[in-house]
């Protein structure tokens, strides 16, 4: 397992390293990816696009020390971009220079599981953290991604031509969008990108505007879903899929967890969020669960520029040896800052990333701001991501209870506490929405193991 976490360094960098998901493909087939994903990203247009032999021949001659093998892995992750590509192999060669290592056998920590590909062996090797304090793990493949995070992704999601439609009608529609203003410690803050907020019919408009409550109040602005959002059948279908699969393969007994609705991931709501330029971002947050439930299941799909999806899983202060073991009989116990390591997922254009039932409460994301971004051929600089949820019936807030400002609460879930971890509760947001004040409303909240509320 050590070796699985910290190795010695090769002689040629990535050379000798074996693979770490067994190949899905040959290499002519893989090729054949990175001319498709090259097309889809540039909306069809080949006028001067180098082939897949050329591309890789720069890059040899570039890192000659790097097997091609890899490189065409790189190559692929980064949607056949040769900029994107070199960036990546350069931040790794720059954090492997910062490792200080001595021939003596000394290890080094790796950074980035896809560009070493390392092996990783039964499920002890999971249950072992792979992430390190103040380093970041990027993570390219679906094998790595659904392995070590509690998301999965689905690359080239929808047809280029389809993915290309609905990107320029959101960018259409995201030249209205708003940025949402909420209050911080008495301040005022706006959020860094700008929102648009779909639902399917006039009454859930209706209802949207006047009984659903976000930051302590009311949304002026819901929206019917555009036709190219309405006409977008597959993400319920692929999601569902997903959700099976990661019960099978990644839950205890292959079973779903405690409070995981048993029914079908019906989506009934779209935001729809707006990055304009590498500055734009989002802090490390937990999506709000008030209409959602308890371990809700979200979908993202992502349009135009690729940026960086960024996780990191909450430890309560308190909590020691993390990984299980005991610091009396283990020397060298995981520390809480190596497992709250943050760990980047890369969400190029047309890519469907679904944020599974343990997210939430288990972990934080955010959309890190970029320093440098390779513009798409139709969005340039923006990126666009359709973020659709599943409001459950049982959760509509005529069935919440209310604050004593009357205002709808917000459900929040105990993620740093020991004592109190994975408990729900109801709690008054008023005091978000600017000029406002909490009433410090508070209670706890029970549901049953299917995660429907159980009302007093």
């Amino acid at each position: 397992m050590d070796k699985y976490l910290l190795r010695k360094r090769p002689r040629d960098l990535f050379s000798h390293a074996p693979s770490l998901s067994p190949p899905a493909a040959n290499s002519g087939e893989r090729k054949a990816e990175v001319e498709v994903k090259t097309k889809e990203t540039r909306g069809g247009m080949e006028d001067d696009e180098e082939s897949t032999d050329v591309k890789l021949a720069t890059l040899a001659s570039l890192y000659a020390d790097i097997s091609q093998d890899i490189l065409l892995d790189l190559l692929i992750a980064n949607d056949g971009s040769i900029p994107l590509t070199c960036s990546a192999v350069n931040a790794e060669l720059s954090s492997r220079k910062k490792i200080k290592r001595s021939i003596n056998g000394n290890l080094g920590i790796q950074s980035s599981l896809s560009s070493y590909g390392m092996a990783s062996d039964g499920p002890a090797a999971s249950s072992k953290t792979v992430t390190k304090r103040g380093q970041t793990l990027h993570l390219f493949s679906p094998q790595d991604i659904s392995k070590h995070t509690p998301c999965t992704i689905i690359h080239n999601f929808l047809s280029a031509e389809d993915a290309t439609s609905l990107l320029k009608e959101l960018l259409c529609e995201s030249e209205t969008f708003s940025r949402q203003r909420f209050q911080l410690f008495e301040n005022v803050v706006e959020s860094p990108h700008s929102t648009g907020f779909y639902v399917s019919s006039s009454e859930e408009q209706r209802q949207q505007k006047s009984e659903y409550a976000y930051n302590g109040n009311y949304r002026t602005d819901v929206r019917q879903l555009t036709p190219e959002l309405r006409s977008l059948k597959s993400v319920q279908k692929a999601v569902n899929e997903e959700i099976q699969k990661r019960i099978r393969d990644h839950y205890p007994n292959g079973k779903k967890l405690q409070y995981q609705s048993p029914l079908e991931w019906v989506p009934n709501a779209a935001f729809v969020n707006c990055y304009d330029g590498p500055s734009e971002s989002v802090g490390y947050h937990s999506d709000e669960l008030t209409y959602l439930g308890p371990r809700a299941v979200i979908a993202s799909l992502s349009l135009g520029v690729a940026r960086e999806f960024r996780v990191r899983k909450v430890v309560p202060p308190d909590e020691a040896n993390v990984d299980g073991s005991s610091s009396s009989s283990d020397t060298h116990p995981t520390s809480r800052a190596d497992i709250q390591g943050q760990i980047s997922i890369h969400l190029p254009h047309n890519s469907l990333l679904v944020m599974h039932a343990e997210m939430q409460e288990e972990w934080k994301h955010s959309i890190a701001p970029s320093q440098m971004i390779s513009p798409h051929p139709v969005s340039g600089n923006k990126r666009i991501n359709v973020t659709y949820r599943w409001y459950r019936a049982s959760l509509h807030p005529k069935n919440t209870p209310r604050c004593r400002c009357g205002m709808p609460c917000v459900l929040r879930c105990v993620q740093k506490k020991k004592e109190n971890r994975g408990r729900y509760m109801w709690m008054c947001y008023a005091g978000y929405a600017p000029g406002k004040k909490t009433c410090a409303f508070f209670q706890w909240a029970s549901f049953d193991d299917n995660g429907e509320p159980i009302w007093e």
